[in-house]
């Protein structure tokens, strides 16, 4: 097994040979071309040099052993522009590399740290030999330790170094039956808590709506009821508007859907639109009384309002049917759509 401890790179330039010495055991893990190609079709082969290893021939102990060298790998652009290699370079061993072709090649690895893994101890080296168990024999062990049997009656017997032990009672059996008993059952204490869970359910809920409640009153004492204002038109017309409505403004020439309620001032009803199709007419053209006329103008769809009006902008001295001459009539009125 081996352990990186650093990395290592090495660029190999065309006609010229690397010496390596590695200060530590070295693997090379990969080999690739340069980003910068100078010749982009030509394939680039890497050459290793190395000393082979093996005893010298005693007779040629004065001969040093013939380097030997190899190709490691061949890289072409576009096609094969790096590859992976698994060769690791002794310490302190002299290696040469050196590239035939155009192109610069980076080789890339790590220092590593090989560990050799020995076995705990060899055979035959066991913590106790033989003769260290002889020495421990314990048959020569001396006859003046060996005890007479009469001196055993001053020796207190096993019984009596041993504390008495109380028998559990015949009828402990029962006694936990009797107790489990009185323990409820399974479905008793799940009963119970379902009881209690509904129980806290409930008394949550209540305190949420109680706690609602206050908050609605609370809310209903800080906030001011918005003052109805009454206006009065010339003429005499009073308008009152229960509601603003948020669509566009009423004004002469409109096309209008109203629904209505006309009441007396007794509070009797004389005529109304609440239902079915809507009340409609061209605002301030004449084709309703004055009071309408002068009365609707304002008003913005989805409002509603109650106008006053007068005897002189109603029906003045003419007496129809459900309306008495020089009647005031009130009307609740809401503005549906704008045409």
């Amino acid at each position: 097994m081996a352990l990186a401890i650093g990395l290592w790179s090495l660029k190999l330039t065309p006609g010229k040979q690397e010496k390596v010495e590695p200060p530590a055991d070295l693997r090379i893990t990969n080999v690739a071309l340069g980003d910068v190609l100078k010749d982009a079709s030509g394939r680039t082969s890497v050459k290793f040099t190395f000393n082979p290893p093996g005893g010298i021939d005693e007779d040629d102990e004065d001969k040093p052993p013939k380097p030997v060298t190899t190709v490691l790998c061949s890289l072409k652009p576009d096609t094969f522009e790096q590859t992976s290699v698994d060769l690791i370079l002794q310490e302190e061993e002299i290696y040469f590399f050196e590239i035939v072709g155009k192109n610069p090649v980076y080789l890339t690895g790590n220092y590593i740290e090989q560990v050799v893994n020995n076995p705990p101890f060899e055979e035959g080296d066991s913590d106790f030999d033989s003769d260290e168990e002889d020495a421990y024999d314990l048959r020569e062990v001396s006859s003046d330790v060996e005890i007479h049997p009469d001196d055993l009656e001053d020796v207190d017997s096993d019984a009596s170094r041993f504390e008495e032990v109380e028998e559990p009672p015949k009828n402990l059996k029962r006694a936990l039956e009797a107790d489990d008993e009185t323990k409820p059952s399974k479905a008793e204490k799940k009963k119970k808590q379902k009881t209690e869970k509904s129980e806290a359910s409930a008394e949550t809920k209540k305190e949420k709506e109680v706690a609602k409640e206050k908050d609605a009153a609370t809310s209903k004492e800080e906030t001011p009821k918005s003052k109805v204002v009454e206006k009065e038109l010339p003429g005499g017309i009073k308008i009152v508007d229960a509601k603003v409505g948020t669509g566009p403004l009423a004004k002469k020439g409109n096309t209008v859907r109203m629904r209505y309620i006309g009441k007396l001032t007794n509070g009797k009803v004389f005529d109304k639109n609440t239902q079915g199709k809507p009340f409609t007419f061209h605002l301030g053209k004449g084709e309703v009384i004055k009071g309408w006329d002068q009365g609707i103008v304002g008003m913005q769809v989805g409002g509603e309002r109650k106008l006053t009006i007068p005897p002189a902008l109603a029906y003045g001295s003419q007496k129809l049917d459900g309306i008495p001459k020089n009647s005031t009539l009130i009307f609740e009125v809401k503005l549906l759509e704008i045409k």
